[in-house]
């Protein structure tokens, strides 16, 4: 869309919706370029240094290499597959029905083991809370039937590689394999070596929301981003050092003028030199570990 067509469009906005209008299309996202110049480029790629600078050697950088960090999703859903769209819609829903009674817990600790000797023991949560993580609905309608829970094990993918770990595993109704429930809670973030930077001193930086995926040979990461609705998307780059991956965001084309009080998320991908292994994937914003999942969801990366 050019430059004539954003603004005739924001204008119909203002005159149709002025009561939900944010003033200044790109007040909120830094440089009216959207970070898009040189000198804007070198400010937020000598940010991203500061950070992969300060984690290294760092004890925030030991205390995440000790601990456990799930980097794919706590819920598993049956190997086998859904058998319908329908069955997919519901999961997707979290309408379940329960038949019987969820089993209590014999201990409430469990084992994380990665098969290198260095296994750690992290608090189990209750087949009850494992439950209602994916369970929220009886709604009428397609719904998915859980007849039974037990304790076992699944492999998820973790900062610091493949692990095996405790696992609610819940028997469906009409299924041949189970759906599973990571049960041990992600160790705490370490307080970070670096605080927030001031969005307006960085050239037009931004903070990536959460890691939405790696490839599987860890040569590409995507990553959820933000944009309006008057510019031409977000931009992700990536710092790579031997210890880190700092990934730092802006935006391109921000117009302006008026704007819809929108805010748009967009997944991008962000091509490596090298594998990502075990390298901390960090934002260059807030100096903080990119969570995979949402931070304020019900199976978040950490506590």
């Amino acid at each position: 869309m050019n430059t004539r067509s954003k603004r005739s469009v924001c204008i119909l906005l203002v005159s149709l919706l002025s009561t939900s209008l944010l003033a200044g299309c790109g007040n909120d996202q830094g440089t009216d370029d959207g970070g898009a110049n040189d000198q804007s480029l070198r400010v937020q790629e000598e940010r991203a240094r500061q950070v992969a600078d300060a984690w290294r050697t760092s004890a925030a950088a030991d205390a995440w290499a000790q601990g456990y960090y799930p980097m794919a999703d706590a819920v598993q859903a049956p190997a086998s597959g859904w058998r319908s769209k329908a069955d997919k819609r519901a999961f997707e829903t979290k309408n379940f029905v329960l038949t019987g009674d969820l089993p209590s817990m014999a201990s409430t600790r469990g084992e994380v083991e990665w098969g290198d000797g260095q296994d750690l023991t992290r608090p189990l949560i209750s087949s009850e809370k494992a439950y209602k993580s994916f369970a929220l609905h009886r709604s009428a309608g397609p719904h998915l039937t859980v007849t039974e829970a037990r304790l076992g094990t699944t492999v998820i993918v973790t900062s610091r590689g493949k692990a095996t770990v405790p696992a609610w595993v819940f028997t469906l109704e009409s299924y041949d394999t189970p759906l599973k429930r990571v049960a041990v809670t992600p160790s705490k973030l370490p307080k970070p070596p670096i605080g927030h930077a001031r969005q307006e001193a960085t050239g037009g930086l931004r903070s990536i929301t959460r890691l939405a995926g790696a490839a599987a040979d860890g040569r590409s990461v995507t990553v959820k981003a933000t944009h309006g609705t008057c510019d031409d998307g977000p931009t992700v780059k990536a710092l790579e050092t031997k210890e880190s991956v700092v990934l730092y965001a802006s935006i391109k084309g921000a117009e302006s003028g008026a704007c819809a009080a929108v805010m748009i998320e967009q997944d991008m991908r962000v091509k490596l030199s090298q594998p990502l292994g075990d390298r901390i994937l960090l934002d260059a914003l807030t100096g903080r570990p990119l969570p995979f999942g949402d931070p304020d969801g019900t199976a978040p990366s950490w506590t």
